[in-house]
């Protein structure tokens, strides 16, 4: 993430950071960026996160990357948000990924819909074309209530 805030700033653009206390007084935190806020733990820090985006991509990257972006499509299916969520799929690197979120709409664990909420793009500017124009199902899922 590091690399991509230099880059927007480089590039004239703002980078917007959120960071729990702890990380940040091990001087993990990055103080070139527009404007850092720092919280009180993680989950502030997603809370904060998802309040300033205006959509959620997924960038190569690992577990918290993968968390992340996961718990922001699970919110757009729940309807507690509704921000485009898109993978940028450099080399296919999300493949695998993307081939498990349609396995598991074969075996009935996720409808079509929302699977197609996920936008796809191998490139930035392909990937961001495509979030500005997405058009979000209309249908939060919603668990049924069960008779006791």
């Amino acid at each position: 993430m590091g690399k991509v805030a230099d880059a927007v700033l480089a590039a004239g653009g703002e980078a917007i950071g959120v960071i729990p206390r702890d990380l940040a007084d091990k001087e993990i935190a990055r103080n070139s960026l527009t404007k850092l806020h720092i919280v009180g733990s993680m989950h502030e820090r997603k809370t904060m996160m998802a309040d300033l985006a205006d959509a959620f991509v997924l960038l190569p990257g690992g577990f918290g990357s993968w968390e992340e972006f996961c718990e922001s499509v699970t919110w757009l299916q729940l309807g507690i948000h509704r921000k485009p969520c898109g993978v940028l799929n450099v080399a296919g690197y999300y493949d695998a990924l993307l081939g498990l979120s349609q396995h598991a709409v074969a075996e009935g664990f996720l409808s079509a819909a929302h699977r197609e909420m996920i936008v796809v793009g191998d490139n930035a500017a392909e990937l961001l074309a495509s979030l500005a124009s997405v058009e979000l199902p209309a249908n939060a899922k919603w668990l049924p209530s069960r008779d006791r």
